[in-house]
């Protein structure tokens, strides 16, 4: 059985003076995803219609938007599940938007480039790759899918262009807890700036709308006790917080 959803689309052209929303009705049925019922607008409805999508399997991290105001991956969200009459579709805040439902991620990842942490996923794939001596198995570290869900979320990202942001924090967290050949004592100098693990303050809704249970907010906290260990090991001619 299947009903009809009203769906509220957020609508920018570049060149336009102003972005306004757009109303489509969609047939749903029980199993039906807000990006099933995107791709279906695009489809039969108003092929204008742009957005980023790919695995429709919350792999990708691509189709990261907000949905009734939430930062979601719509790929896994059921549509009748969010018990809404009319649902509110927007890209991410926090980052400028390029057309419709797709924002600039170039500003993301950058500051993973920042903290030279590239994302390692599901090692044991790439062709010729083996574990290192004594580890039975490649295991997966990575489970960042750079999706900018946290920091649309964070309420620092909205009013401070040069944070860091949730996402390269934990990045350089992770950095400091396995280096890989990381530039550990660089990465922890970034992150110990007013714009770095010190500007975050701590509200926790990066890791609550994370869908890969990377918490972010926890990385920053553990950055955090990092920074004032070694502060209180560093000698004390050497001024707190100096930049290399």
């Amino acid at each position: 059985m299947s009903d009809t959803t009203t769906f509220r689309v957020h609508r920018y052209k570049q060149g336009d003076a102003t972005s306004h929303h757009d109303r489509f009705e969609v047939p749903i049925g029980p199993r039906t995803t807000v990006l099933d019922a995107l791709t279906a607008i695009r489809r039969t409805q108003d092929p204008s219609l742009t957005l980023r999508h790919s695995c429709f399997h919350a792999s990708c991290g691509t189709c990261g938007m907000k949905v009734n105001d939430r930062e979601v991956l719509a790929c896994v969200t059921n549509v009748r599940e969010l018990a809404s009459s009319e649902v509110v579709v927007e890209p991410l805040d926090n980052a400028p938007v390029v057309s419709d439902l797709v924002v600039d991620m170039g500003p993301f990842y950058a500051r993973f480039n920042a903290v030279g942490r590239p994302l390692v996923r599901e090692s044991e794939l790439v062709p010729g790759s083996c574990p290192a001596p004594g580890i039975p198995h490649s295991m997966r570290y990575e489970d960042c899918i750079e999706c900018g869900i946290c920091v649309s979320a964070c309420p620092i990202a909205g009013t401070d262009p040069a944070y860091l942001a949730p996402a390269a924090l934990a990045a350089a967290d992770r950095v400091r807890e396995e280096p890989r050949g990381g530039d550990v004592p660089f990465v922890m100098r970034l992150a110990d700036d007013s714009h770095g693990a010190w500007r975050c303050h701590l509200a926790f809704e990066c890791s609550e709308a994370c869908p890969s249970n990377v918490e972010p907010a926890v990385h920053i906290a553990q950055l955090r006790r990092s920074l004032i260990g070694r502060r209180w090991r560093r000698p004390s001619a050497e001024p707190v917080g100096a930049r290399r």
